[in-house]
């Protein structure tokens, strides 16, 4: 555990250490702007997190109003990077209050990472100059080398941009990101100075998820994200620093919660889970918000604290406004977070929309803050376009029709995961995937099994509902696709278990989703059915457990038979929390070395028309919410 132990001469050296940091910050303010210490002032703060790699925009579906008065489906382009940096310059043009933050998982999750390792999101995030990036989950997926290459691709620019984490500690001499120094790469904190107020920006990485979700270093440790922030923002007000934005990534629920445990916080800028807040009418549209943009809280000093995130994938951008009195407590917070969208709208049932219906769909679009329409920047454009002529040329081939929509959700039921997919409510909402889950995540497991039962015997597959990244709306499917479907380095292991070891292996995956919030660990079969409650200890969450015959019915698991299973090495090597699998002897283990995202391209090439599979066919078939 680590613990910070204040030190007379310590806090010194921190306060005259911090002091030299006070004019940082490259874009959106400017430390020669002169206002008297401890004076009230309001910040802007824009900010986006879990861009994973998708830098372009979208084709997605909203409930608008047309000129019968009526809602009907129209289809536009969402988001997309050149769109986040447009929307970025509008509003910090001619302001000297503004902050830039990333709050992680920039890469990972697209073909673009696929081709570049990072080099086109490092480029975009250059276009836009971020204040400050924190590193999420995903940034270690390939571990600290890998994540240095990111970095290192980022520092290539003229942005100067923070990288920070307070409860990440790499090895000195040992970690790629800490050869020479504790701080070569990554901070705990930095000072920013907007209209000459200091203001201080701690970064948090959420801990167990990162170890157990992603390949960090061995040697790389993660401290408890409390303990560290507090240590940290006790550091910044030792030093004359009374306004405090804490820069997490491990989820909105946890940053609520994290936000009445700490002292000193004014603000939360989170990301990890995906989260789209803003007021209910969103829900018109065919999006249903998580809670309200910004949520207030209290800290443990019983002031307010403004807790924000702006959704995923270049969606959305966020405009948090919060206002501090001359003592830098929080005395107001308000804002936006945008999803933006383009201008040229189609009735998503081919039908011919009239001038009229076109005004009704702006003058509706109006009046919801929420969403915006955003110009492209020409200027990002330009920046991103060698990467998208390469990823175009690659990704371009069509492999596959997919006649109806493929949702992903991680976790059934209504209170962990709701709003995961990027076609809104039109899958958050379905009765189908809130009782058995993700249509793409069985998907994907059904190809697993088929390449393994292919190269080899397999009596089912078994993969983590995270790492199935996208839908897969009603459209050709490309390369392109199934690559940003499944972007990790992931290949198929064959192993035997006893039917015991199978339950264990379920048991582990809920555990995690119920204890640490680790969606991501639920589990997908095919071959495999189920019931989950996850109301109950571990040990007793699973049940029903029955296993697929070769004349297509399904029989009770026999806990003494061995089973063969076809898993990705990611929760092979216990990834995710799947201990049982990680303990596996090596005589019962083999690594086929096929590719994750080709048994997926296979499936698709002698399955030219994708659609769901029956209901019947899904690993969950019963499922109790947590209360």
């Amino acid at each position: 555990m680590f613990s910070f132990k204040k030190r007379p001469f310590a806090v010194a050296l921190a306060a005259l250490s911090l002091v030299g940091l006070a004019a940082c910050g490259s874009s959106g303010g400017s430390a020669t702007t002169t206002q008297a210490s401890g004076q009230p002032m309001t910040l802007t703060v824009l900010h986006v997190n879990d861009h994973h790699s998708r830098l372009d925009a979208e084709t997605a579906s909203f409930s608008l109003m047309t000129a019968s008065g009526a809602r009907r489906a129209v289809n536009v382009e969402r988001g997309g990077f050149t769109r986040v940096a447009a929307l970025m310059e509008s509003l910090s043009a001619g302001k000297d209050n503004v902050l830039k933050l990333h709050a992680g998982d920039a890469i990972t999750g697209d073909l673009y990472y696929t081709l570049d390792n990072g080099k086109s999101d490092a480029a975009m995030m250059n276009a836009v100059c971020f204040d400050a990036f924190i590193p999420g989950n995903h940034e270690f997926d390939m571990g600290d080398s890998n994540l240095k290459t990111f970095l290192d691709f980022l520092r290539a620019g003229t942005c100067k941009t923070e990288v920070l984490s307070a409860n990440i500690k790499p090895q000195l001499g040992v970690s790629a990101l800490a050869k020479t120094t504790a701080t070569d790469y990554l901070k705990p904190s930095a000072v920013m100075t907007r209209q000459g107020q200091k203001i201080g920006i701690v970064g948090l990485t959420v801990s167990l998820k990162t170890k157990t979700s992603s390949r960090p270093d061995a040697t790389t440790e993660f401290l408890d994200e409390v303990s560290a922030a507090q240590a940290e923002i006790d550091k910044l007000k030792a030093a004359g620093v009374n306004k405090i934005i804490l820069m997490t990534h491990q989820g909105y629920d946890i940053d609520k919660d994290m936000a009445a445990r700490i002292s000193g916080v004014d603000v939360i800028v989170g990301g990890d889970s995906h989260t789209l807040l803003g007021d209910a009418g969103l829900a018109n549209f065919g999006l249903t918000p998580s809670g309200a943009y910004p949520t207030v809280v209290s800290n443990k000093d019983g002031k307010q604290v403004c807790v924000v995130q702006a959704w995923q994938y270049s969606h959305a951008l966020g405009e948090l406004n919060v206002s501090f009195d001359a003592s830098g407590d929080v005395t107001q917070c308000a804002g936006t977070a945008y999803v933006t969208i383009g201008e040229n709208f189609k009735a998503a049932s081919g039908a011919a929309l009239t001038a009229d219906d076109l005004s009704a769909i702006r003058a509706d679009i109006a009046s919801q803050s929420s969403l915006r329409i955003v110009t492209p920047s020409v200027t990002a454009a330009a920046v991103l376009k060698p990467f998208s002529d390469a990823k175009t040329a690659f990704g371009s081939n069509k492999v596959a029709m997919a006649t109806e929509e493929l949702c992903l959700r991680r976790v059934p039921g209504t209170k962990l995961d709701s709003s995961r997919s990027s076609l809104g409510d039109l899958c958050n909402k379905a009765s189908r995937v809130i009782a058995h889950g993700g249509d793409i995540q069985q998907l994907v497991a059904q190809a697993f099994l088929e390449q393994g039962k292919t190269f080899g015997k397999a009596d089912f597959s078994l993969l983590n509902g995270g790492g199935v990244r996208t839908d897969i709306r009603p459209a050709d499917v490309t390369v392109s696709t199934i690559y940003t479907l499944l972007p990790f380095k992931n290949t198929l292991v064959r192993l035997n278990l006893s039917g015991q070891e199978v339950v264990n292996a379920l048991e582990d995956a809920i555990d995690n989703v119920v204890v640490n919030k680790s969606t991501g660990a639920y589990p997908y079969s095919a071959g495999l059915r189920w019931t989950a409650d996850l109301t109950k200890a571990k040990g007793q969450r699973v049940s029903n457990v029955d296993v697929l015959l070769a004349d297509g019915s399904y029989t009770a698991i026999g806990l003494a038979t061995t089973y063969t299973a076809i898993v990705i090495d990611y929760i092979a090597d216990g990834g995710d929390l799947y201990t049982t699998l990680k303990n596996v002897t090596a005589g019962r283990r083999e690594n086929t070395y096929l590719d994750y995202a080709d048994a997926f391209m296979n499936y698709a090439r002698k399955n030219p028309t994708l659609a769901r599979l029956p209901v019947a066919q899904y690993s969950t078939q019963g499922f109790v919410d947590l209360p």
